[in-house]
């Protein structure tokens, strides 16, 4: 049953009839996005946009959980494998290609599926944001970028937090190329960098279908998906990406797997301890990405993700006008 009952404004077709309509489904790691995305684009004659960050690198497919070669013959998607490892796709990036896939895909007539976990591209697209149009400071971020070398990601992090609680609460410590990003704007215009992002009216006609599970279901989800990663060849592909010449320094390679798998081996860890450094980590992402979408936004139709559900889903998309 959905947890958000009656008519949500994301249905209204007053005013909107001249938007493109987007259906946007989000939710936590783990919680069973790629499967209801390719169940309603194959039935509603759909392709996906992923709105996952960790989906752009090229080779890097167990440790982020991509959709297999079969699932992306079966449905086309979208903004998967479009960057080497060691590049770098900004939100603004980002957000000009998913602009440009979505008004693609509407132009053949087909219906566009916006999918993913990375809240801050979700909410960029969706939420016509702005980005702050500050110029790149070179000295400075040569300046920051020793710092991380020298002190660590995390007092990089630190630093934006005393200077920007908001920005901190949605950027991964980890990801220092965006804190590096966020401190820049701050150094430069004296404002917090969350206060900086303007908006326009969104461009589409949402409907915002958001999938959740119990704490400790969504958490045996996670140690079971880490398991079969590492017996699906998790440590192999780490492998291959380092003897490529991609840095264990890299933002790609310093996300949730491919950290922990450097380290077994270079020989600091044992795979039981990384593991469990990755089933820690990856609890701590999930409540960062509660931060993103809240469960009384009644924007939002949320569902357990139940099969059971599905009907109730295809429901709201009979009423959204899905053609």
């Amino acid at each position: 049953m959905s947890l958000v009952e009656g008519d949500s404004p994301a249905l209204s077709h007053e005013k909107t009839t001249q938007k493109i309509p987007l259906v946007v489904i989000l939710g936590p790691t783990a919680v069973g996005k790629t499967a209801l995305s390719l169940s309603l684009a194959k039935k509603w004659n759909g392709e996906i946009v992923s709105a996952d960050s960790r989906l752009f690198y090229r080779g890097m497919n167990i440790g982020t959980a991509k959709p297999t070669l079969e699932e992306r013959t079966q449905v086309a998607h979208h903004l998967i494998d479009v960057a080497n490892p060691d590049e770098t796709w900004s939100l603004a990036r980002f957000q000009q290609a998913a602009s440009q896939a979505i008004m693609d895909i509407h132009s053949r007539g087909r219906n566009i599926i916006l999918v993913g976990g990375t809240g801050q591209y979700i909410q960029a697209v969706i939420g016509g944001w702005l980005p702050p149009s500050v110029a790149p400071d070179q000295r400075l971020r040569s300046r920051l970028e020793a710092r991380v070398v020298a002190e660590g990601y995390f007092s990089l992090h630190n630093e934006l937090r005393n200077l920007d609680p908001q920005a901190a609460d949605r950027i991964d410590p980890r990801n220092y190329r965006r804190t590096i990003r966020a401190l820049e704007v701050i150094h430069s215009t004296g404002q917090r960098f969350s206060e900086q992002i303007g908006r326009t009216e969104s461009p589409y006609r949402l409907l915002k279908i958001g999938l959740i599970l119990p704490r400790p279901e969504l958490y045996a989800r996670i140690d079971a998906r880490i398991h079969a990663m590492f017996t699906s060849g998790l440590l192999e592909e780490v492998k291959g990406l380092l003897a490529k010449g991609y840095t264990p320094d890299l933002p790609a390679m310093t996300s949730i797997g491919y950290r922990e798998c450097i380290q077994v081996l270079q020989g600091y860890m044992t795979v039981d301890e990384a593991m469990a450094r990755m089933r820690h980590a990856t609890r701590v992402f999930v409540r960062r990405q509660a931060n993103w979408f809240k469960i009384n936004d009644q924007t939002i139709h949320w569902f357990e993700s139940r099969l059971s559900n599905q009907m109730a889903i295809e429901d709201l998309l009979y009423s959204f006008g899905m053609p």
